[in-house]
This record gives structure tokens, sequence and C-alpha cells, in this order.
């Protein structure tokens, strides 16, 4: 991406704290980046200072195209950033690995599960808490958990055998009342489970019952004279707090919301999707919907929260919209806030849809300026043959003979709207005989494309067949029998009124004549022709050429052509003496020639 690129978008780019992501050519986000103001941060890639870092350098070389989600905090930014890494893990974020980057509570996946701090998140089944962008608030958090749920800290194996087999002792964790002994039987997995489950409600955000005990256990100390104790429980509450309080978008009393505003235009709507998870924001998302002419707000809004949260695997229970939409999902709260924090997350995706429908249109905007001949040319194609994909790559066959003489093919190939003529290729009629261009035509597709796909070369995204339907659907026969009838588009063209034709349709598309897509099509086919032609006239040559000459024992293409270039014909080199002869083909040609001369005339 360039500083020209850059300059074009950079007018939309607000001044407010988010999170941007660097997208390559593939479509692959690069990248990710947190920033405090998006618009100086984004700018700072591409100002007059070069950039001293390699990798900053190779990360704008690759990247193309960048987006943005605007948040309200520094916090939601680096909340939002790190859920991205995770998801995406994208090649420049080698600093920002979960391992290296942010502190987790991991509750192990074992019998009597411990739990405790880690930078690494493993596949093994345990379930991980997290991330905390401050480990001093994590550590709080944990020591509250061990005050008030005494757990093991061993790695013993305290299968149900072993502990019956009292293989195990008291350690002094047990004597200093940091633990009540799961490893000697003291405490039963029934008991110690259910800790578990407590604990696991409090990483989830459910932390009322700790408040109460941490209140009560310093109106106990005070009331005790034991000030320094009480003010140990006060920093462990205020702490606490601080945690609870750790996404200043959201109110700690909203846990798990999908949030969804939308915006119509006349032939597009626009969705924008924030994921609410423990009372912070983890996730957002953009969606572009084509109307139809009878779509209303309402049904575009259904059909987008719908699809949405089965793309995010949304399991929560409450949606946040502008107005009252149905929902064929049973269980869901549909909330239309008029006010408070739940109004504020509305209007937070709605500045985000903003700013997301904004750089659309300059990105539209730029493509137009920036569309190349070729690419108008085959987007229109694309669209007269209502293709999928753009037919970057295409091929074009054709037949040659005369009254089934010679016959041959020729395969033309184009990309990028332009020959390609190493890519072209002939083909001798082998299994053929007679003028029949329906075997021919089947031949020649077999040849060509079960070898393309037996080396898993690059298929073509369209085919055309210079002839009528009756080539057309020998062709398409080969295709379905290689199992590509799927990935290649086939037409064939017919020559008297320029009729397009698609297998199994007996009725042709009419292109209108002053088309670029039609003449280009047309371009394929006369190339097609007149390489056929050629390489026919040039078979036809050789064949003439070696009905005597050639077949004389000792004498090759090459030493003909020289023979007759000299000579004209057979006729003259006949008359022709032996000095004559070995001054052009060498002694051993012409004794060769004149005792083949002298057989012929005692044969006659």
């Amino acid at each position: 991406m360039t500083t020209e690129d850059y300059k074009k978008v950079a007018p939309q780019i607000p001044h407010e704290p988010g999170v941007y992501r660097y997208i390559d050519a593939q479509d692959t986000v690069i990248y990710v980046g947190k920033a405090k103001n998006l618009k100086k941060r984004i700018s700072s890639y591409f100002g007059e200072k070069k950039h001293q870092q390699h990798k900053t350098k190779t990360l704008i070389k690759n990247a193309v195209r960048f987006e943005y989600t605007v948040v309200e905090t520094e916090q939601d930014a680096l909340l939002l950033e790190n859920t991205l890494i995770k998801k995406l893990q994208p090649r420049y974020n080698v600093m920002l690995k979960d391992g290296k980057s942010y502190t987790y509570i991991a509750i192990k996946k074992e019998r009597f599960p411990r739990v405790f701090f880690t930078r690494q998140v493993r596949k093994d089944g345990s379930q991980y808490f997290g991330p905390y962008t401050s480990k001093y608030r994590a550590r709080i958090l944990l020591d509250i958990v061990k005050v008030l749920f005494k757990l093991r800290t061993c790695s013993l194996d305290l299968t149900e055998r072993n502990i019956a087999a009292d293989k195990f002792k008291v350690c002094l964790e047990y004597h200093i009342k940091n633990c009540n002994g799961p490893c000697v039987g003291y405490e039963s997995q029934e008991v110690y489970d259910e800790k578990i489950r407590q604990i696991k409600n409090i990483l989830k955000g459910q932390i009322k019952p700790v408040k109460d005990y941490l209140k009560n256990k310093i109106s106990v100390s005070a009331e005790a004279l034991e000030f320094e104790k009480a003010q140990l429980y006060k920093d462990r509450l205020d702490a606490l707090e601080n945690y609870q309080a750790k996404s200043t978008v959201v109110n700690t009393s909203i846990v798990d919301s999908d949030v969804f505003f939308l915006r119509a235009e006349e032939d597009m709507a626009y969705v924008s999707y924030l994921k609410i998870v423990n009372g912070a924001l983890i996730n957002s998302d953009n969606l572009e919907l084509k109307k139809n002419l009878n779509d209303d707000e309402h049904e575009l809004l259904s059909f987008a929260i719908s699809y949405l949260r089965e793309k995010f695997n949304s399991i929560a229970k409450e949606v946040v919209v502008p107005y009252p939409v149905e929902l064929t999902e049973l269980g869901l709260t549909i909330t239309v806030p008029q006010r408070g924090d739940k109004k504020h997350l509305l209007d937070l995706a709605e500045k985000n849809l903003k700013y997301f429908v904004l750089q659309k249109r300059k990105d539209a905007m730029n493509r137009v300026k920036k569309q190349t001949p070729a690419e108008r040319i085959l987007k229109t194609l694309k669209e007269d043959l209502d293709m999928d994909v753009l037919p970057f790559h295409i091929e074009c066959f054709d037949n040659s003979n005369i009254q089934g003489t010679n016959p041959v093919a020729s395969c033309v190939v184009f990309k990028n709207a332009k020959p390609s003529k190493k890519d072209y290729r002939k083909f001798n009629i082998k299994t053929v005989v007679g003028p029949d261009d329906f075997a021919s035509m089947k031949e020649v597709v077999t040849r060509r494309y079960s070898r393309l796909k037996k080396e898993n070369s690059p298929l073509p995204q369209l085919v055309i067949i210079d002839g009528g339907k009756g080539q057309l659907s020998a062709a398409y026969e080969i295709l379905k029998e290689l199992g590509l009838e799927e990935k290649i588009t086939l037409v064939g063209i017919a020559k008297r009124l320029e009729e397009i034709y698609f297998p199994g349709d007996p009725l042709p598309l009419y292109i209108n004549k002053k088309s670029e897509s039609l003449k280009l099509m047309q371009q394929l086919r006369n190339e097609a022709h007149r390489f056929a032609i050629n390489f026919h006239r040039d078979q036809r040559s050789k064949n003439a050429l070696g009905t005597e000459l050639t077949d004389i024992p000792g004498i090759g293409e090459k030493t003909a052509q020289r023979l007759l270039q000299k000579f004209i014909s057979v006729k003259q080199i006949k008359t022709k003496t032996f000095t004559e002869l070995a001054e052009v083909a060498g002694k051993g040609t012409a004794r060769t020639l004149l005792d083949y001369f002298e057989e012929q005339k005692k044969v006659d």
C-alpha cells in the first residue's frame, strides 16, 4: 500500500480510539494494532520519516488496504486487539501472541483441578479466563479466590485408586491451612467440584458474593481493631471493583449481549455488530446486504442478526437493536434502548457503521478510477455470461480439415484479455477417421483438460468452442466425465449470427454487437481459427513434401527442403547430375538419390 493510496482514504479516518487491521491481496489480515487515536496512528505508517524496522516496511509493502473498528477507550482497544489476534493470528503480530503478552487464569482439566496463572493457552481441555490487561488485578482476583476457596497447588495424580491406596501424605500447605487435604481423602470430590463451580462464576464476572464476603471481613477486622488486616481486605475490595469495571463501554450489569445497527440506502444496506461478553467488547463486524425491491429495514436487520449470530456462534440471550424486530430464535430478549449504557452501545455501533460506509464509498470510487481496460472488459464479460468469477484465463478451441484430410485442432489462450501465445497448443487428431468435427472436439478437449487435471495446473475460468450446439455438447460431455463442469464455464459461439450457446440450453444468448465482451470473444474465435488454419496448412505442406523424397531411406525432411529450394520440384531433381546433387546434399545423399531414381525407372 503506497502513501498515495493512504492519502485517498485518510480524510475518513476518525480521531478516535480503536483497532486497525492491515489486509493483503489474498484478503488475509496480516496485522492487527490498537490506537488511542486511529488517524494519528495509521498516518504514522505513511509519514515522511522512513521506517527503521524492516518488518514495518514489509508490512506496508504487502498490505493493499486496511480496516478499523472504533471503540470508546484504550482499554477496550487493547481487549479487542487481543481477541482479534487470537482469532486471526496475523503473521506480523509476532510480539502479541497469547503466551507472551497477556495473563490468563487457568482451571486445569483434572481430578481436583488446580487454579493458577499462565501465559500459554494450551489445547488440553482446561478452561482459560482472560486475557487480563493488568497482571496486578488478575493476581488480586486469584488471591481472593485462594482466600475464599482453599485449593490444592500440588501436581499429584489424585486418582480415586491412588487416594484409596494411601500413596500420598499431607504437605505443608495443609498444615498452614491453605489446602483441605484432598490427596488423603480429607475433602471429597463433590465438595471440591462445587468450589470450582463457584470460582468459575467469579471469573465470569459474577462476583457479588465475593464483595459481600470482603465487606464482612472489613467490618469484622475493624471491630476487632485489626486495622492492618482491614486495610488489606479494603485494598482487595478496591482492586476487585476496579477489575469489575474493566470496560468503560459496558455497565457491569450488561453481561452477554449482541448489539446491531442497520443503515439502509437505495440499493444496499449495512449492518454493524458488536459482541459483548462478560462486560467487555470482544469483537465487531460489518455486513453488506444487497437490497431487493421488497426488502424493508426490519426484514434486513432480522436476516443480518440471524446470520451474524450463527457466524460468531453467539449464545447471548439479549439482542440490542434500534427498533423492534421479529426473530425465529426462541428465548431471546430484544431490547430497544432509549437512554443509558445500552443506548450508548447502540450509538457506538452506529458510529462504527458510519465510518465503514464512508470507507466503502471511497474504495468504490478508487476502484472505478483505477480500473484498467482489461478489467472493464472482463467484468462486462462476467456479467454478460452470468459467471461467478472474473474470466481472467480464457481458452478457445477450433478444428480444421479439408474433407477429413490432415485433421488438426487448435487451442488459443487469453490471459487478462490478451493473447498468451506461449500457452497456445496444437493438436493432431489421432483417433478420428474422416471429417467428424464432434469426435475431433471430444478428443482435443479430453487431451487438454485430462492433462491439466493430472498435472494440477491452473484451469481456465471460461472455455469457448468455435461451433454450434453439436460441438458444444461434445465438449461438455467430456468436462462432465472429468468432473470439471462446475469449475469451468463452457459456451459455444456460432459464426452466422454471433449466437452464444450454453450447454443444455436450446435458446442462444445475443450480446450487443458493439459490446466489448462480444468483441473479445470474436477475437478469441478468430485467433483460434487462424492458428488452426496455419497449422493445417503446415501439415498439408509437410505431407506433400514427404510424398516422394522423404519416402526414400536416408533422406530426411531438412535435406528434402534444401533440394526443393534449389531445384524447385522432384521432376527437376531427377534430371540433375551426381555433381549437382552432391553440391546441395552431399555425396552420400546424391548417390542415394541416383540409385533410387534408377530403381524407379526399372519398376516403371
